[in-house]
């Protein structure tokens, strides 16, 4: 018997039970149109589980390349405090300028320097800005410029006259400024600055011009001279203020000597970070360098080199 689908549609009311809170959600209930077609009033929708094995390989892989790249740095500083320590073993910068570190010694820093040097984490140190800085020199090799230069002194006159304290190198915009600091009779203290001009000859490799020296007056400090030596000094003071006055004002801002053409050398960088800078020259030998100041900001680097 055929009737009304009108007639005989019941009517729903969705009134929530008394247990449950304001904050329940209902799942929403079918209604009847009028043309007897269901329809629901709220949209089911289905969410694509990620593939679980895909998301923990990622979370894999992003855990082992923080471990690698952490133990990494680790080694990178058991390295630095390793060879800070063997300069500390074979005598310092003094022992080395006055040639009295023995061979083991030396030997064993260069196994050091290369194990260092194999874990450098700048790519293309010459164009880095952590290049830039003020620099001291911790090690010299056996053919080095500045050692030969120290052992020249130091074969002419005895330590208890003449010493080289320090060395250190400020380089800063394509040009670095190398200053030894000299004593005599521990009282007469005097600078000789080298200016140097650099060049960019590839990632690792710079040319280093040398433009000119100055060896600046020297400061003197009368309580620490030996009393029989003071006499002489005061003659020599009076005799430098009697100088014709274009003399007298060269020696006051010091001695320069014109270096330009004259002297030029190749070297490359084989380690460079924020604290210690190593270089070698043409015969391989290495110099060692650790910063006096701050870091530098990671700024853009300098333009690149043209080959």
């Amino acid at each position: 018997m055929a009737c009304s689908v009108q007639a005989s549609r019941p009517t729903f009311t969705a009134q929530a039970p008394s247990f449950y809170s304001a904050r329940t959600s209902f799942v929403p209930l079918p209604a009847f149109p009028e043309n007897g077609r269901k329809f629901h009033t709220g949209r089911k929708t289905r969410r694509k589980m990620a593939n679980p094995g895909v998301c923990r390989a990622m979370v894999q892989q992003a855990v082992q390349g923080a471990s690698a790249a952490y133990a990494k740095d680790m080694e990178r500083l058991s390295a630095k405090e390793s060879l800070l320590l063997a300069f500390k073993d074979a005598g310092g910068f003094e022992a080395l300028v006055a040639g009295k570190t023995t061979d083991i010694q030396r030997i064993d820093v260069n196994e050091r320097i290369i194990g260092l040097e194999r874990l450098n984490p700048t790519p293309r140190p010459t164009t880095s800005p952590l290049l830039e800085g003020r620099w001291n020199f911790h090690w010299f090799g056996s053919g080095s410029p500045g050692l030969f230069a120290a052992r020249f002194i130091f074969e002419r006159f005895p330590s208890t006259l003449f010493n080289l304290s320090k060395m250190d190198a400020v380089i800063r915009d394509s040009s670095a400024k190398i200053t030894a600091n000299m004593k005599l009779l521990n009282a007469i203290e005097s600078k000789f600055v080298l200016s140097t001009k650099l060049s960019v000859e590839g990632p690792l490799r710079m040319k280093e011009e040398y433009v000119e020296g100055i060896f600046e007056s020297p400061n003197i400090d009368e309580e620490t001279i030996p009393e029989q030596l003071r006499g002489a000094l005061g003659q020599a003071v009076s005799t430098a203020q009697q100088l014709p006055a274009p003399i007298r004002d060269a020696v006051a801002n010091g001695l320069k000597v014109p270096l330009g053409g004259t002297f030029q050398r190749l070297f490359m960088i084989s380690y460079l970070d924020g604290e210690i800078l190593i270089i070698r020259d043409t015969a391989g030998i290495p110099e060692v360098l650790t910063r006096l100041d701050a870091v530098p900001s990671l700024v853009e680097a300098v333009p690149e080199y043209e080959s």
